[in-house]
């Protein structure tokens, strides 16, 4: 059996027990019912997840993968491909937002190679180079379907790996000039949707060179036709290797009952093939925000997650869904920390 398919089976359903328990917690705490709104939900699909109910996430991890892109040769982005690997040596030295706001909210950062045009020789990053970027896939598959099962097999490796470490809460996080393209694809693969439609400006694309991003995108869709009822095949046609290994991180991540932040479109684009592949890993995720990336929108809407920040971020790196671990912290913190109108002597509501 596959690394893969093992790992699928170990996905189980949310611990409905630990759940009532959380919530009946929640309606006995110093405060009206459902005062705390997202907060208290947030509560209960942590108890879920991690079968108690009384959640921790204390240990955080961001999963940091980097990858580049054939596509990038059809004049996608407005930077070169050389920043990727740029890129990875500044999130190696701490320099970059994910690394600030990693240590924010108190999480560690994971960087990985997954598929990097050029070298990433940093002690800090993990080699995982599945090739040195993907193909154009304007032109024929990104990547073959052998390369397509090894990026997902090296994620879930990966978040394994960082189990020993503790781990509570997971994040997820991306690198690659160009990657908007491939997610881009990928979400008009599962959704329907017209390219033009979940397009956007990426790195900050004028209205030409946008043109050219979704003509490439509509090409890359004629030419592979991804089956979106097969999520491998998608992510082997249109994807890229960074989106395949946070798929991995995030089937892994169910299947140990761990908890996945996940970030803006690249994120979704790899939580759509990683559901693609196990629909029970969906229950396991929290939207960290919105992007203003249009795909954005439309692949939460199609996995009927709800973010829980907005604040027009579009940076990637995993910032968005960092920032958003401080408000999954406060709802286990709250669950577990206030005191219920019985520990503190506080009258409950009349009855009605």
């Amino acid at each position: 059996m596959s690394l893969i398919c093992s790992t699928i089976q170990h996905i189980a359903p949310l611990d409905a027990a630990a759940m009532q328990a959380a919530r009946e917690r929640q309606n006995t705490l110093t405060k009206p019912l459902g005062s705390l709104g997202r907060l208290e939900d947030l509560s209960v699909q942590l108890a879920g997840i991690q079968r108690r109910a009384r959640p921790d996430v204390s240990s955080k991890a961001i999963f940091v993968m980097a990858g580049d892109h054939g596509c990038v040769a059809e004049g996608v982005s407005a930077y070169p491909q050389e920043v990727t690997p740029q890129m990875v040596f500044n999130f190696a030295r701490g320099g970059a937002a994910i690394n600030v706001l990693a240590c924010h909210v108190g999480a560690r950062v994971i960087v990985v190679d997954m598929g990097v045009a050029g070298d990433c020789a940093a002690e800090s990053v993990i080699t995982r180079k599945i090739a040195r970027g993907t193909q154009n896939m304007a032109v024929g598959p990104a990547m073959s379907a052998d390369e397509a099962r090894r990026c997902i097999e090296a994620g879930i490796e990966i978040l394994e790996g960082e189990l020993a470490r503790g781990l509570d809460l997971a994040g997820t996080g991306d690198m690659g000039i160009g990657n908007t393209t491939p997610s881009a694809a990928i979400i008009a693969a599962f959704t329907g949707q017209s390219p033009a439609a979940v397009t956007g400006r990426g790195t900050g694309i004028d209205d030409a060179r946008l043109a050219i991003k979704v003509g490439v995108i509509e090409r890359a869709l004629a030419a592979n036709k991804p089956d979106p009822t097969d999520a491998l095949d998608v992510l082997a046609k249109v994807g890229g290797f960074e989106i395949g290994g946070l798929a991995g991180v995030i089937i892994a991540a169910a299947a140990h009952h761990v908890p996945v932040v996940i970030d803006g479109v690249i994120s979704s684009a790899a939580a759509l093939i990683a559901t693609g592949l196990a629909p029970q890993s969906r229950d396991y995720l929290i939207a960290g925000h919105l992007s203003v990336e249009p795909g954005h929108r439309a692949a939460l809407g199609h996995m009927k997650l709800e973010p829980v920040l907005d604040l027009g971020m579009r940076l990637g790196e995993g910032t968005g869904g960092a920032l958003a671990m401080n408000v999954v912290d406060a709802a286990a913190k709250t669950l577990n920390g206030m005191a219920t109108f019985t520990d503190a002597g506080v009258s409950e509501a009349l009855e009605e």
